[in-house]
């Protein structure tokens, strides 16, 4: 059944180490760094785009891996190496015409917390920090980077009642 909160929710901004990935950084003798991520947490993400919902990362970290990942994904709002994520998801809203209550933040760590606290719905994985579990409205009962995506998508189609729909894309 929706709610006020995740009715309005339009946007799902994405942290990627520790949301996205199990927070593990990956590093061959070479010191070429490596990402592992979770298929359905993927599938997920494409469903809520096929659905019409916007998708944004928002990380301090930088990397091929990860640009690759979101390009498979049709996901077209990246910022990497982000030092000020909230003027980072400002230009985003802006750049969408959305406001801060339309978008879902996921997050695990500390500096997610400014988004965070500014976002209309934020959303912690369960291995996250304390502190950021502390702000979230829904925290998943699967660590990031095996799954906690995927549940995170479901929990709001299923909350703006649209988890129908999106079972409908599969016959």
């Amino acid at each position: 059944m929706p709610d006020a909160a995740t009715d309005l929710i339009q946007l799902i901004c994405l942290d990627v180490d520790g949301v996205l990935t199990d927070g593990g950084i990956y590093l061959d003798d070479r010191g070429v760094e490596t990402k592992r991520f979770h298929v359905r947490d993927g599938l997920g993400l494409k469903i809520w785009k096929k659905l019409g919902g916007e998708l944004a990362i928002i990380t301090g970290r930088s990397g091929l891996a990860v640009r690759h990942r979101a390009d498979e994904l049709g996901i077209e709002h990246v910022f990497q190496g982000s030092t000020d994520k909230v003027a980072d998801f400002g230009r985003l809203l802006n750049d969408l015409g959305l406001t801060a209550s339309q978008a879902a933040m996921i997050g695990d760590d500390l500096p997610d917390l400014p988004v965070l606290r500014l976002c209309g719905y934020p959303m912690a994985v369960a291995d996250a920090a304390r502190e950021v579990r502390e702000e979230a409205d829904y925290i998943t009962t699967r660590p990031g980077g095996l799954g906690a995506v995927r549940e995170a998508v479901e929990h709001l189609l299923k909350a703006q009642d649209r988890w129908d729909e999106a079972l409908e894309l599969f016959g």
